[in-house]
């Protein structure tokens, strides 16, 4: 007898994982890969002749919920409705949103809070990492209860709040998360050395932001991340930098991971692409974020840690904000918000400057920006790849498809893009989520709030 035909199929695109490169046909049933190859009958059909089908890109930091300060509320350019459209046009299928707490908050209302929210208006699966800024008892009592819901990254800021001073704390909450099978994530730059340096810019009349990467040098972050290394051993826990932006800062990850430990690291497009030259002209708050540009030598040392599998993951950190916002009149170096809109360009400006002009072969693209992240944190073989029962999330990418970005004609709200006007070559054509085609020929296919929280497993070590 026959098998009864699979709502969609997949044909003659050529499948791309960091392990294979071969032409076959796909079929999808229910959300899931239910064959590759053979002969497969189908209610539906896509034609991906002269195409790659790749594992659908993996986002594992992005800002789309409100962040609530001492005076007031940060709300980014996109929420979750905005920033999941831009994400299935850029073959994105999954984000990790990094979630701050309210006030008096803790981390189990924090997820809570955010999944009601994502759930109502999301397109596109999603993690939530709960961010830890008080690393209480109370808190930390939390971690067990919410591994075992699933939740399986935290994210810490030694640049925030009180962490030098509850150093102990979170040495302790970092323990808790690997005994448990969370994934830590760090934002490495020390708060000592930037606030004492931004107040000697200041007061020497300095504060002008061409004059911010002198508030946060390399070493700012290079001994942050030494540190991040060593807490690391101390917990015996596996960590996460995230958006790692300099060469000294890659030579002592990559020394802690010579000795054995468990530390990743994460870059951004913002430091493969432009240095701190920038920050010279008359748009430098355009290209501002935490950590600031780097020089030459520290790209071409990323591009080069993407390849050889040293950097271990690409994420956007997109945070958007209008160009009024970031080019504002009396902006200073102690002012100035940080953050940028990438959603939508990740994977296809990374293909175009890197896979087309062999600083990256297409398996690393694959790696770096979907399955290492899958299996970082705790998703794969769910997500991240396409095998015979993971979930159907696929980009269906046209390598000889040249665009120009125009942020006017994106999804994402912020109003500005840093690569106005680049001509950018490799897109995807159809972004299909969980079986679903919600990006197609152009446009938007999804309803809102399809996308769902995805429950996980502990990180896998790389």
């Amino acid at each position: 007898m026959a098998a009864a035909p699979v709502e969609l199929a997949i044909r003659g695109g050529t499948i791309v994982t960091p392990d294979t490169f071969a032409p076959a046909d796909i079929g999808i049933r229910d959300g899931r890969i239910v064959q590759i190859g053979g002969t497969i009958a189908a209610e539906r059909e896509i034609d991906a002749r002269g195409r790659y089908v790749l594992p659908g890109g993996i986002d594992m930091h992005v800002h789309l919920t409100p962040v609530e300060v001492a005076d007031g509320t940060v709300k980014w350019m996109d929420d979750f409705a905005s920033g999941s459209r831009a994400a299935a046009a850029g073959g994105i299928t999954t984000l990790g949103n990094i979630t701050f707490p309210r006030p008096g908050e803790g981390l189990q209302a924090t997820i809570d809070n955010a999944a009601i929210d994502a759930a109502r208006s999301s397109i596109v699966d999603f993690v939530l990492h709960p961010v830890l800024l008080d690393p209480s008892p109370e808190r930390l009592a939390e971690i067990p209860l919410l591994a075992a819901q699933g939740h399986t990254s935290l994210k810490i800021f030694m640049i925030l709040g009180e962490f030098d001073a509850r150093a102990i704390e979170y040495l302790e909450a970092m323990s808790l998360a690997g005994q448990n099978g969370l994934l830590t994530l760090i934002h490495c730059e020390d708060a000592c050395i930037i606030s004492v340096l931004t107040q000697r810019l200041l007061a020497a009349g300095r504060g002008d932001l061409r004059h911010y990467p002198d508030s946060r040098p390399i070493y700012s972050e290079s001994v942050a991340v030494a540190r991040a290394a060593a807490l690391c051993e101390a917990a015996r826990a596996p960590i996460y930098i995230v958006h790692l932006s300099s060469r000294e800062a890659l030579r002592e990850a990559s020394r802690a991971r010579a000795r054995g430990l468990p530390v990743y690291v994460e870059t951004r497009p913002l430091y493969l692409y432009f240095t701190a030259e920038k920050f010279e002209g008359p748009d430098a708050g355009l290209y501002i974020g935490n950590p600031p540009l780097r020089s030459a030598d520290d790209v071409d040392a990323l591009w080069a840690g993407l390849s050889t599998g040293t950097v271990q993951t690409c994420c956007t950190d997109h945070a958007p904000w209008s160009r009024e916002q970031k080019v504002a009149p009396g902006l200073t170096i102690a002012s100035a918000p940080p953050g940028v809109a990438d959603l939508e360009t990740l994977m296809p400006i990374m293909y175009s400057e890197g896979v087309r002009k062999g600083r990256l072969s297409l398996q690393h693209f694959v790696d770096v920006t979907s399955t290492n992240a899958a299996k970082l944190f705790g998703l794969f073989p769910q997500k991240g790849t396409i095998a015979v029962g993971s979930d159907a999330d696929l980009a269906i990418w046209d390598p000889n498809l040249a665009r120009t970005v125009k942020a006017a004609e994106g999804q994402s709200l912020a109003d500005y893009s840093l690569y106005e006007d680049w001509t950018v070559t490799g897109w995807p054509v159809t972004t299909i989520s969980r079986g679903d085609i919600i990006y197609d020929a152009g446009r938007i296919t999804a309803q809102v709030g399809r996308g769902r929280l995805v429950r996980r497993g502990p990180t896998m070590q790389l």
